[in-house]
């Protein structure tokens, strides 16, 4: 039986594994992505990590036909080449992925695929996790950045110029400071993603008045927060003004979520909504104003559309990934 390499190739890590027709991932390798060292340097490492593991698979008697790449940055999916990226990947943009792949392996172009890690990770979620048996599902994903991807009849809507999915790049109402529109990572502003990230829940609890000094980033926020749900009287007398800067942080960013996911449902109409991403994960401070928000902004005949957690964790982008190449 044939079984593929999923790979998800992120701004920290490559995560790499053997992945069976039935999607079940039967083994598994990490190595850090050498995100400063340029494009040949990562797909050498990248190479290396794949021929690792079908060694292992052969061992094993699995033979592997084909190589499937969810990739940071903007991936043309028919040439196999990185479009654009930021500057969490020095030298990622320009690099032909696939065809630096399929030389390196001694497999044929056609036996490589690769989109955009968040369409693999979709399509992963599409395919055995949170909306498996869905015929549409829109995934959204708060992290680090804001990105999401709509899956339609098991294949991601990548768009004309490869750019679709980028959801955290519209405008906010909430992503203002006192009039101004906040700077967003991409160059512009007033963006969802600069009121919604990871980082963006930070900076709002500085500008909302809470110390560095009590919360070194986003988890010390959702900290803060925790405890001030508990309320601890001796400890809210100590850190109140911060308490009330995380929780309040993590309301508006959940909030700005929240409406920017229901806007999203009444364009699409999908079956299913899947939500993932380390906010998603951090529990019910931020998910229920996040789902609140949400479904407020919702067109009457949508009210009911299931709004669920990703399932599949780490495993999403590798094994939605495989799936571009699984016969």
């Amino acid at each position: 039986m044939t079984h593929v390499i999923g790979v998800d190739l992120g701004g920290t890590k490559t995560a790499a594994g053997v992945v069976a027709p039935s999607g079940e991932v039967l083994m598994s390798e990490t190595i850090p992505t050498l995100k400063r060292a340029g494009g040949e340097a990562i797909l050498d490492a990248t190479a290396a990590l794949i021929t690792g593991l079908v060694a292992r698979a052969a061992d094993a008697g699995i033979s592997v036909s084909g190589v499937g790449i969810g990739s940071a940055g903007v991936i043309d999916a028919v040439a196999g080449s990185v479009v654009s990226a930021t500057d969490a990947i020095h030298g990622w943009a320009g690099t032909a992925l696939v065809a630096g792949l399929s030389a390196r392996l001694s497999l044929p172009a056609s036996a490589v695929r690769a989109v955009n890690d968040v369409h693999a990770h979709a399509l992963g979620e599409a395919w055995l996790g949170a909306a498996a048996g869905s015929s549409s599902s829109l995934m959204v994903a708060f992290g680090t950045g804001v990105g999401g991807s709509f899956v339609l009849n098991g294949a991601p809507v990548l768009g004309h110029r490869f750019v679709g999915g980028h959801v955290g790049h519209f405008a906010s109402p909430f992503a203002y400071s006192d009039g101004v529109p906040l700077p967003c990572v991409c160059g512009g502003s007033g963006h969802v993603e600069a009121i919604a990230s990871g980082p963006a829940v930070y900076e709002s609890y500085l500008r909302f008045g809470g110390s560095a000094l009590e919360a070194l980033d986003t988890r010390g926020v959702f900290g803060l927060a925790s405890a001030a749900e508990a309320g601890d009287g001796e400890a809210d007398a100590r850190f109140g003004g911060s308490r009330a800067a995380a929780l309040r942080a993590i309301e508006v960013g959940a909030a700005a979520a929240g409406q920017a996911v229901g806007g999203l449902i009444n364009i699409l109409d999908p079956e299913t909504v899947v939500i993932s991403g380390g906010l998603a994960d951090a529990g019910e401070l931020w998910w229920k104003p996040m789902e609140f928000a949400l479904r407020q902004e919702l067109l009457a005949p949508l009210v009911s559309v299931p709004v669920v957690r990703a399932r599949l964790g780490n495993t999403a982008a590798i094994v939605g990934a495989a799936k571009l190449v699984l016969k």
